[in-house]
């Protein structure tokens, strides 16, 4: 399907928290980007709603200001800047004024009469999660959530802060949405390489066969961040790198690696195998997990030869702090296709680059045939997926090295989406944001499915509030974690598999700067 042959309906986004940092740094540059890219209705309004008193004019300069930054597609679109800046208004109103949110509802109507038609109207809660249920209690009020067609309501993380709160966040969304107008969002899900996953798996007679306990000896998962916490501390006091990374986004990736094949390509279908993934994931007791996780907190270190602070001297961070920035989790999924495989998880800030990958190593061949002196370089089977920062896909395996003896060699065969299509692949709201415009859910999180992720980690939760006080800061920055993730894999008998450090982050990455994530 080519843009040329489809357009979404019409539709108007309403951005509450317009005037804050996603949607000035991702929200709009990737709206302007799906504009560029001919995805965007005929008809569509961006709606930024904030209480900053701002004019439309200053907001239109905001966000203009964001797209020269940040969007994929602006050097070549520049001239487009001004034609999609006619799409952005600006409404400055009390979130908890019910007046104001009637305002907006007529503002609403008054869009869809201009367009003779009924729009899709789409709420993107880019606000402190504080502000999240006065918002749906307002749309409420006003009637905007009863279209159960056009009506659609999206959810930044964090979704709660644990499983009791997060079934209370669900019971509070679903008492005024259905849970097909629901989309909680997870960015990690919208990237190119996550998603082709599901394309590499089961697109491919090579691999499907191949994908189980029998020739699969471990899958790792690592989300590295160079970055420290950045403007985010006072928020990440309260999460730490277990909720606020491996929660939500590793977990995610580790259902779509683990999944059974669904029957269709269908939302639901989908889902339902994830969730299966998730209700299969072996429980740990709060006494195993001793030896099931390891966490850590970053001290002073050098980073690209720049001196960086530790976890406790950064902005909004208390100076005795207990929230761990390292996470590494071993998990097993009890069912017929990945019993006592182990999936390891890690996420960490301050580490010495910033990567995301999906590691997948191979048992070894059931007799070596080869003598021992042909096997000096060996290593073994992989297949590695890179999510950030080139995306693509890398499968190590062994050859014979060139001369007259018998020598294997390690080699590689990749494929990246700059080599194969000379095309960087679109961000992830900008695939996250066009599934919402045409009411996809396939690549958003359930209700069940949120509170399944919960249970899963609430063991360790629980384990490490009751261990009391870690010995923190237990890492040097710009190394790959404390020690006892090291011993988290290594009494396996397994080690981490270490990506290359990338001196620069911003080749090919379009040229844009490593900078906090949103989570």
């Amino acid at each position: 399907m080519t843009t040329t042959e489809f357009k979404p309906e019409p539709t108007t986004i309403v951005i509450f928290g317009a005037g804050g940092d996603l949607t000035w740094r991702k929200l709009t540059p990737a709206l302007f980007d799906l504009y560029t890219d001919n995805w965007l209705p005929e008809h569509f309004k961006i709606l930024g709603v904030d209480i900053k008193p701002l004019k439309e004019d200053e907001f239109c300069e905001r966000v203009r200001d964001g797209v020269t930054k940040f969007a994929r597609t602006y050097k070549e679109n520049e001239g487009k800047l001004g034609d999609f800046l006619i799409h952005v208004d600006y409404l400055c109103a009390d979130f908890k004024n019910p007046q104001e949110i009637e305002s907006l509802a007529s503002r609403l109507t008054d869009i869809d009469q201009e367009w003779d038609t009924q729009a899709n109207h789409i709420f993107y809660q880019a606000t402190p999660p504080e502000m999240v249920e006065t918002i749906v209690q307002q749309l409420a009020h006003a009637h905007l959530n009863r279209d159960r067609k056009h009506a659609r309501i999206v959810l930044e993380k964090p979704f709660g802060h644990d499983l009791a709160s997060a079934q209370e966040l669900n019971g509070m969304l679903t008492s005024a949405f259905a849970e097909s107008q629901i989309y909680r969002i997870d960015h990690y899900l919208g990237k190119e390489t996550v998603q082709n996953i599901l394309a590499f798996r089961f697109a491919n007679a090579l691999f499907e066969p191949i994908w189980d306990r029998r020739y699969i000896d471990h899958v790792q998962i690592t989300v590295a961040e160079r970055v420290g916490v950045e403007h985010r501390g006072a928020y990440y006091e309260h999460a730490g790198a277990l909720r606020d990374m491996i929660q939500n986004h590793l977990l995610q990736i580790l259902c779509l690696v683990a999944m059974e094949p669904p029957v269709l390509f269908e939302a639901d279908e989908i889902r339902n195998r994830k969730v299966d993934v998730l209700h299969a994931i072996r429980p740990m007791s709060q006494e195993q997990v001793i030896h099931y996780a390891a966490r850590g907190q970053y001290s002073e270190g050098w980073i690209q030869g720049e001196r960086v602070n530790q976890y406790r001297a950064e902005p909004g961070v208390s100076s005795n702090s207990q929230t761990e920035t390292y996470a590494a989790i071993k998990l097993f999924i009890d069912n017929w296709r990945w019993q006592d495989v182990p999936f390891y998880l890690r996420t960490g800030k301050r580490l010495p680059t910033k990567v995301s990958i999906m590691s997948i190593e191979f048992r070894p061949v059931p007799h070596q045939t080869f003598p021992a002196t042909a096997l000096a370089s060996w290593e073994p089977n992989r297949l590695i997926a890179y999510m950030q920062p080139r995306e693509g896909i890398h499968i190590d395996f062994l050859a014979k090295h060139p001369g007259p003896r018998m020598r294997l060699s390690p080699v590689n065969m990749h494929f990246t989406y700059q080599e194969a299509f000379q095309s960087s692949p679109p961000e992830a709201y900008e695939t996250l944001l066009l599934d919402v415009i045409l009411g996809d859910q396939t690549l958003f999180m359930r209700d069940d499915q949120v509170e399944a992720a919960w249970k899963v980690i609430t063991p360790i939760l629980d384990a490490w509030q009751d261990q009391g006080r870690p010995n923190f800061p237990n890492y040097t920055a710009g190394t790959w974690g404390p020690e006892m993730g090291e011993v988290l894999i290594a009494r396996d008998g397994r080690s981490w598999f270490e990506p290359p450090v990338i001196e620069d982050d911003e080749a090919g990455m379009g040229g844009k700067k490593e900078v906090a994530p949103e989570g």
